[in-house]
């Protein structure tokens, strides 16, 4: 009585939270891409540069960091938030894959000190189980924002967080440059393609993408041009403070790049501690 329809069964689309691409959906479930994702992390230079910003823009040993609350949105394994808790920061690290929730649950089982990491299994389209103003800032790194699919499911998932965050928290956000396909072979034709799809497709936006990655054959990823990072952060509460142009190979931060490979950008929450609105 309660199956799905037979066409839904084989994409278990039926069972998919909103906002979740069958390709992430896929991604999310396996657990030999959870129990060596710490080994890949190692090797992306990407990785090793906004840990580096996290500790300028989230620093240790600070008056402010002690007991102040960090969610960390897309948490995986917690190559952030392990960090961070010894830092001295509380963390709530959501993701929706229960495979690299256990990995994390066994790194910060080591942690010492006052710091502590707290694992919810969630969807980020879905953070009503968060309630408001009970964070102090929030990260969302190596593109789990672009992982989302829908342009309005990515507006929910920031206006969750500038609900949660409090007034004049830190957002650190990561995405991929849309237009840096045009340094891939290939790339040209593939963002025409992106670009006709958006018209005659009302489930594609302009800047989708389905490629293979880490022995999957396909993962979903949005990319963004920097006008839609910010003017998506503008309109669901965030004042951007700074963009960080991110060089091709994700090493460092490049702010002469005339196509840079990503955006990180740190922004805060802008709203009133009085009224609630939105305004920077």
């Amino acid at each position: 009585m309660n199956q799905p329809p037979p066409h839904q069964r084989s994409s278990a689309a039926w069972r998919r939270p909103r906002g979740v691409s069958v390709e992430t959906w896929d991604y999310v479930q396996q657990r030999t891409i959870a129990d060596h994702y710490d080994a890949f992390v190692a090797d992306t230079p990407l990785c090793r540069l906004d840990q580096q910003l996290l500790e300028h823009w989230l620093p240790a040993n600070s008056l402010a960091a002690a007991g102040q609350v960090v969610l960390d949105l897309g948490a995986g394994t917690g190559r952030a938030a392990v960090p961070l808790a010894s830092r001295g920061y509380q963390v709530i690290a959501i993701d929706l894959s229960q495979p690299m929730l256990v990995r994390l649950n066994e790194r910060s089982a080591q942690l010492e000190g006052a710091g502590k990491v707290h694992p919810v299994r969630a969807n980020l389209v879905d953070l009503h189980c968060i309630r408001d103003d009970s964070a102090d800032h929030a990260i969302c790194l190596f593109s789990t924002l672009g992982m989302i699919q829908g342009r309005q499911n990515r507006l929910e998932v920031l206006r969750h967080i500038s609900r949660i965050v409090r007034p004049g928290g830190k957002l650190v956000v990561h995405v991929h440059n849309r237009w840096a396909a045009l340094r891939e072979t290939g790339g040209m034709i593939r963002l025409l393609q992106s670009w006709l799809n958006s018209l005659k497709q009302g489930d594609h936006e302009f800047g989708d993408a389905v490629y293979p990655y880490r022995g999957l054959a396909a993962m979903f990823l949005h990319r963004f041009s920097a006008s839609e990072l910010t003017g998506d952060l503008h309109s669901t509460g965030w004042c951007l403070q700074k963009l960080e142009r991110i060089s091709i190979d994700g090493a460092s931060a490049d702010s002469s790049a005339k196509v840079p490979g990503g955006f990180i950008a740190l922004a805060e929450c802008g709203r009133s501690r009085e009224t609630k609105s939105a305004g920077c």
